[in-house]
């Protein structure tokens, strides 16, 4: 999954403005990006994104600016850099091919842009399909092609205003997460603890019900109190939600999915609760959980199987 957040905010921020993009459209080995990765460049140099972490997007600025001047789309390959010092190369060993285009009806059509934000504020996700020898994407399907798929926004809804919380928004805030925390208890729930934190306190079962979480939306209780959590695992996993997490001990855990199964949540269900919550790395201490949350949340994100 490539994250293109900020690419699309710069799109509708640069709206109207001649642009290029640039689009990772294959890889190979120890590629620093991966496919469907962008990178947008405005007429005065400005750009956004990245296509390989800085290994060739000097050359891609370059090639941006003749696109934009009218030459046509222009596909390019990086390899790995030879003795040859001029040469734009992957010195991580890999390779990947950029496909350069105007943002124009002839190359990414600026309303892709719109239709992509709408699908995503409805938690859609969007396909755009880019004909590799013509430079030109569409929604239309194609027999053959580079298909990039656009999904939803990564959210993460945090029941209970606990010292745990405090670090897990943090750090999603960083990976570009948007997040709330749902709490009904006023004290816990404040700006000085949680700032630029999006707060709720409704009860968290009518919070997630009125979020409505999809795949692209994880829901993580902290709160250790069952008339709190469990009301809002229930919610979470009546839907389609993509990562589902429960913090406590496993003799805990246990007593939980017996709580569950006799609300009526089915084994199936109950199997996708990630309890103890987190990757195991030994954590110790709220920062140190909270990162083996986010880490485990990542990881569903990647890999929804």
């Amino acid at each position: 999954m490539a994250d293109n957040d900020s690419v699309l905010a710069a799109a509708r921020a640069w709206k109207g403005a001649p642009m290029a993009l640039a689009t990772v459209v294959s890889t190979w080995g120890s590629a620093p990006r991966p496919r469907g990765s962008h990178m947008i460049v405005h007429q005065d140099g400005r750009f956004e994104g990245s296509v390989s972490g800085g290994c060739v997007e000097t050359d891609i600025l370059t090639t941006a600016a003749e696109v934009i001047a009218g030459a046509p789309a222009v596909l390019r390959t990086y390899g790995v850099a030879d003795a040859a010092a001029w040469e734009v190369g992957l010195p991580c060993g890999g390779e990947i091919a950029v496909l350069v285009q105007p943002v124009s009806a002839e190359g990414f059509d600026p309303e892709l842009f719109d239709r992509i934000d709408e699908a995503r504020a409805e938690g859609r996700a969007l396909s755009v399909n880019t004909d590799l020898g013509s430079g030109q994407s569409s929604l239309r399907p194609l027999e053959a092609g580079f298909v990039n798929r656009y999904d939803p926004p990564r959210r993460l809804l945090i029941v209970g205003a606990v010292q745990i919380a405090q670090a897990l928004a943090g750090m999603a805030r960083e990976l570009g997460v948007k997040t709330t925390v749902i709490d009904p208890r006023a004290r816990f729930l404040t700006e000085e603890r949680f700032p630029g934190v999006t707060l709720d306190d409704r009860w968290p079962d009518e919070a997630i019900v009125a979020y409505a979480p999809d795949p692209a939306t994880a829901v993580v209780t902290l709160s250790h109190d069952t008339k709190i959590d469990d009301p809002a695992l229930i919610a979470a996993l009546s839907a389609p939600t993509g990562y589902v997490g429960a913090l406590g001990s496993r003799k805990s855990h246990a007593a939980r999915r017996e709580r569950l199964a006799a609300a009526g949540i089915g084994e199936a269900d109950l199997a996708r609760i990630d309890g103890p919550v987190g990757l195991d790395i030994g954590a110790v201490g709220p920062a140190e959980i909270a990162l083996s949350i986010a880490a485990a949340m990542v990881r569903a994100f990647h890999d929804p199987s």
